[in-house]
């Protein structure tokens, strides 16, 4: 038998869906959602996968992804995090209340 290389198609990247970021297949579940739930929330990929209502085998497809593009990945989550301090801090100064739904 000759060798075959097998690949587990899980993530993709439409450029009209979140913005082209790379998600978890027939989801708008991005990589940086898998990161982040576990990087700032610590949890585990179970928790993850229950939480976010995905397989396993999808979380595990999006941490393999996020390893062979952790620069990429890691550059998205702080420009993110940067979006949201400078939000934040623009509704702060514009003194109007917060509302939560």
């Amino acid at each position: 038998m000759e060798e075959a290389i097998e690949s587990i198609n899980l993530i993709t990247r439409k450029p009209n869906v979140r913005g082209g970021r790379p998600c978890i297949r027939d989801t708008g579940l991005r990589v940086t959602d898998i990161v982040v739930a576990m990087r700032y929330h610590d949890r585990n990929p179970d928790q993850i996968a229950d939480g976010f209502q995905v397989s396993l085998s999808e979380v595990y497809a999006a941490l393999s992804y996020y390893h062979a593009h952790k620069r990429e990945i890691d550059d998205d989550i702080d420009d993110q995090i940067k979006t949201a301090r400078r939000l934040r801090d623009e509704h702060i100064a514009s003194g109007k209340p917060l509302l939560l739904s």
